[in-house]
């Protein structure tokens, strides 16, 4: 099973629609993941017509009609791989243990918020996925995303795809 992974769109306000590569990715993931900052419906509703399946979750720049629609915190049973998506996890510092308190259930958290990719392993085991930002690079030289696969309740080849940078 194929996951693309993004996060922080902030449609239309960082760019005026996803990136091309990022969007040559769809019809190749069995599953899509957004960890929240959608900033418009319109982002959701194309992703839920280009996904064969969307799990998303609504961020902290996303106002009543995203929340309405989206779940704070999202989980799913992806080929026996708990997953689960949130937009916020707090500091980098200390992030691996709170996560792990927080969602004791999960083998992987995605989440989004600081457009930094992240990739660690909690002591417990909780696998930690940040994919940054496709329209928002913030300090990073490229905007993000990520892809990797579930097999038999395992997740492997995790990567992180760079973006080229626009031009004006």
């Amino acid at each position: 099973m194929r996951l693309l992974l993004i996060s922080d769109t902030h449609l239309p306000k960082r760019a005026k629609e996803l990136p091309p590569p990022l969007l040559d990715e769809l019809p190749n993931a069995d599953v899509v993941l957004h960890a929240g900052d959608w900033v418009d419906a319109a982002t959701l509703d194309l992703l839920e017509s280009r996904s064969r399946r969307l799990i998303g979750v609504f961020g902290n720049n996303d106002g009543p009609e995203l929340r309405a629609r989206l779940p704070e915190v999202a989980r799913a049973d992806l080929d026996g791989l708990c997953l689960g998506v949130v937009h916020e996890t707090g500091p980098a510092q200390g992030r691996e243990g709170r996560c792990a308190a927080r969602f004791p259930d999960l083998d992987v958290l995605v989440f989004g918020h600081s457009h930094i990719p992240w990739d660690t392993t909690a002591p417990s085991g909780l696998r930690l996925l940040n994919p940054g930002s496709p329209t928002d690079r913030r300090r990073l030289p490229h905007c993000t995303y990520m892809t990797a696969t579930v097999t038999r309740g395992r997740l492997t080849d995790v990567e992180l795809h760079r973006l080229p940078r626009r031009t004006p």
